[in-house]
């Protein structure tokens, strides 16, 4: 059993109350000569209960001046063989390096082309940044005992997720991550909420205290909270929980920086900076992009909305269908009811690798002969829409590409294509401004609300257009698959459910930018 910081913190009391033959005969105990040769001591209190937490997964800070750095540095220093330090960009290295200095270099050498420290025993500790969401790939191959995010909240979870493959030790070690973070300040560290729910996210059912262990494992996107560390089995396959825990600290907890005026500093930010530095709110409001389409707290408001039985009494009324024939992606249903969603259909694209099988997928979920909005743009959709079609199935084939001959519900403006006018549909029907405010209800899924809120727009001499999909791709290390599929079920499945009302047959429209599957 560890001792806890309080156990240290009165061996270190006993030990300098020694007289100084006392202390050379404790030091000449091998357990003690090597922990006195360990080239850092962590801080009484939160620093030293973070430093000897048993959990896998550790997320140390919150509030700033808490000493997140030197922990990070200290636990590399001494506990680990190969340990890798990472900043979101490598120009804020600096920092890190000079105080990795202060307590290293007597003890190693450091490479300024490679930002190593080589160890005696053949240790290292590498530094690096991990700036575009793919630079994990820089990174991959290496087995590492210890991968430490400095500032975590500025990483995404999708660049974050894929190195823990490399969190391994042949020699049977320990092997830790440890995130050291104030709150994020955008939605690109929102996942830290999501991991750390227990901790950090007031509507979690069953709140943790400070530095308890928790276990959880990941079944696809989802972190699923279970009892204990016994394996468990989901799907038929078998899942080994990892703990996680966090510890907060604060600036009154560095006593290095009791004697200076940063906590007056910090009691005089902005709003919001004070909650998030001063306070450690891990919710307080992360600001949109200034060109973000749909802004965050009009999704949140709409999921807010969203009951589990939205859908009693309603008819299902149009069923939106991202495709993915194989790959990495995944293919989604987007089910609409009126303006109520149900949460979305996902499948692997390996589950999914032709069109019987998505039509297939489709029937399963398809209800009261709602149409079918399938995305025929990436080339995968087409045959999808020609099968259905063949099955005397309302389908509608969605091409982003296509010229739009509509405006903004105000008139104002026009749209690039197809795909503009399809979110701008979205965020008009998502302002709660509008008279009566927004009917719409989203599920309360943290996937979609990231896909909804990650595209930007600007105005071109054509119209509204949104950015390429590519580069939220990029941004969210992943395709916003979930949010395609709402954008179409709501864009095209509103002017199809308009004709259902009226009584009109339910088949698609021909317009602009919608491919028919009928032979020619």
């Amino acid at each position: 059993m560890q001792p806890t910081a309080a156990d240290l913190a009165a061996i270190e009391r006993l030990v300098a109350g020694l007289p100084d033959g006392k202390r050379a005969e404790l030091a000449r105990i091998p357990e003690v000569a090597a922990e006195l040769a360990k080239p850092w001591r962590p801080l009484p209190g939160p620093q030293t209960a973070a430093y000897l937490s048993d959990a896998d997964q550790l997320l140390y800070g919150g509030q700033a001046g808490g000493g997140k750095s030197h922990l990070l540095l200290g636990v590399a220093a001494n506990d680990h063989r190969r340990s890798l330090i990472l900043r979101r960009e490598s120009v804020e290295l600096d920092g890190l390096i000079d105080d990795s200095r202060q307590f290293l270099s007597e003890v190693g050498t450091f490479n300024g082309q490679s930002a190593e420290w080589t160890l005696p025993g053949g240790r290292s500790i590498r530094f690096g940044g991990m700036k575009e969401p793919q630079d994990w790939r820089k990174y991959a191959g290496r087995a590492r005992d210890l991968i430490a995010l400095d500032e975590a909240g500025e990483f995404l979870e999708d660049q974050v997720a894929p190195l823990l493959a490399w969190l391994r030790s042949p020699e049977g070690r320990r092997c830790r991550l440890i995130l050291a973070s104030n709150p994020p300040r955008t939605a690109d560290g929102a996942w830290l909420v999501r991991w750390f729910a227990p901790w950090l996210d007031d509507m979690f059912p069953d709140p943790a205290e400070p530095g308890e262990l928790r276990w959880c494992i990941h079944v696809g996107e989802a972190t699923e909270w279970v009892d204990g560390p016994d394996p468990v089995t989901r799907d038929r396959e078998t899942y080994t929980p990892v703990s996680r825990t966090f510890v907060p600290a604060s600036v009154d907890d560095n006593p290095y920086l009791a004697e200076t005026d940063y906590k007056r500093r910090l009691e005089n930010l902005p709003g919001v900076l004070r909650e998030q530095l001063l306070k450690g709110n891990f919710l307080a409001g992360r600001e949109d992009h200034a060109w973000q389409v749909v802004p965050t707290a009009w999704v949140t408001a709409a999921q807010d909305r969203w009951q589990t039985d939205g859908a009693k009494g309603l008819r299902m009324t149009a069923l939106g269908v991202d495709v993915a024939q194989g790959g990495g992606d995944r293919t989604v249903l987007a089910p609409r009811y009126g303006a109520w969603f149900a949460e979305p259909v996902e499948r692997a694209g390996t589950d999914t690798p032709d069109a019987p099988s998505v039509a297939g997928l489709i029937a399963t979920y398809r209800r009261d002969g709602a149409a079918v909005v399938v995305d025929v743009g990436g080339g995968y959709g087409g045959g999808v829409v020609a099968y259905l079609k063949d099955n005397e199935t309302a389908a509608a084939g969605f091409n982003g590409a296509a010229a739009s001959n509509r405006r903004t519900a105000d008139g104002e403006l026009a749209f690039v294509n197809r795909r503009a006018e399809a979110w701008w549909r979205l965020r008009e029907a998502l302002d709660p401004g509008q008279e009566g405010s927004s009917p719409v209800a989203l599920p309360p899924d943290r996937g979609l609300r990231a896909d909804l809120t990650a595209p930007r727009w600007k105005l071109t001499p054509r119209g509204i257009q949104i950015e390429a999909k590519d580069e939220i791709v990029k941004r969210l290390g992943r395709s916003p698959d979930k949010g395609d599929a709402v954008v179409m079920a709501w864009s095209e499945g509103q002017a199809l459910a308009e004709k259902k009302a009226r009584g009109a047959r339910a088949r698609p429209r021909v317009v602009v930018g919608y491919r028919s599957a009928k032979r020619r």
